[in-house]
């Protein structure tokens, strides 16, 4: 089997190509460096690996690449933390249609006139950015209101090309929500923005990376945005590109959506105490809270069922086994200049 993964140096996009080259997946990855720049990979040299750099906005060398491909992973998106979402507000919901509209027009054409059987989206936790129902259900983002960001918008967007897809040309289709994906991988966005939280200048990334690296330059008492309640699932990249791999294998998930999630949940106070734990064992543990963003979700739980019972997924690795792996890494990109 052979697929095309879009935003293949991205940070989901890295583990799920390791993870089909490992399984004995022939993979072409497409990136055109926009948000970490030249970056090297594991598996840059890997004998079934090809790897383009182009933009998925040109429609014409998607499909070129998609001419002798069975499956599509759209993976490229313009993606960032919770500040990511402000700063870019229009781009995010502009520039991600586009690629997104890019995407699929070039998939119906792979499907209809090559050898494509099916495109894989990957969605995002933020379509249930007002859900009222926990855990979260597959489907209960059409019950509950559209999300406030335009990042959410979009990636709810793009569960309607999936099926606007299907019912006017056919494209077979799954779509996929990872969870708070944590792991190695994550660097300084190029070109991004800095925030400041106290002390330390972050760039605009996610909740694990941003706290890791502030402890580990030294930053007490621990600043973290809002009251520390909020609630997420803490996904290993690993298991994540498992979930995606079975998903793209199973015949049962034929046009259907998944949650793919680790079922534990971790409010961002318990976060914070962990990875403080891990640094300074043995050191009282002190926070302050910073002014929190708007689209900051309190509460997301997603229902896990329907991956467990129709894919046999199921995210093992705990959040604690994952920090024993990202903590070195952070603190290697550190040294190095990358974060």
């Amino acid at each position: 089997m052979k697929a095309l993964v879009t935003g293949s140096k991205g940070f989901i996009a890295g583990y799920l190509v390791e993870e089909l080259l490992e399984r004995g997946w022939d993979v072409v990855g497409i990136d055109n460096n926009s948000k970490y720049g030249e970056v090297e990979k594991s598996y840059d040299n890997h004998p079934r690996y090809r790897y383009v750099f182009g933009d998925v906005k040109d429609t014409a060398l998607v499909k070129d690449l998609l001419k002798d491909c069975d499956h599509f992973v759209a993976c490229a998106a313009m993606i960032g933390g919770i500040s990511y979402f402000h700063a870019y507000a229009y781009d995010l919901l502009a520039e991600n249609e586009r690629i997104t509209a890019s995407s699929f027009d070039a998939a119906i054409w792979a499907h209809k006139h090559a050898q494509l059987k099916k495109i894989t989206v990957l969605s995002s936790s933020m379509v249930f950015e007002n859900a009222s129902r926990f855990p979260s259900p597959e489907g209960h983002q059409k019950e509950c209101p559209p999300p406030f960001s335009t990042y959410g918008f979009q990636k709810l967007s793009t569960e309607y090309f999936a099926l606007g897809a299907w019912q006017q040309y056919k494209l077979p289709y799954t779509v996929l929500r990872p969870f708070n994906c944590v792991g190695t991988g994550e660097k300084r966005a190029k070109g991004g923005s800095e925030v400041k939280s106290g002390n330390i200048s972050l760039a605009m990334t996610h909740v694990v990376p941003d706290l890791v690296q502030k402890v580990l330059k030294g930053q007490d008492p621990l600043r973290i945005l809002g009251s520390g309640s909020q609630v997420r699932h803490y996904t290993y990249g690993g298991d994540l590109a498992r979930g995606i791999r079975l998903a793209m294998e199973s015949d049962k998930a034929r046009n259907e959506d998944f949650n793919l999630s680790i079922g534990a949940s971790t409010t961002v106070l318990q976060l914070a105490e962990m990875i403080w734990r891990k640094i300074h064992p043995g050191k009282p543990f002190r926070f302050e809270s910073d002014e929190p963003f708007s689209h900051d979700v309190q509460l997301r739980v997603p229902e896990i069922g329907k991956a467990r019972d129709v894919l046999g997924f199921e995210a093992d690795t705990d959040l604690e086994t994952a920090l024993e792996e990202i903590i070195p890494w952070i603190k290697r990109q550190i040294a190095e200049g990358g974060m």
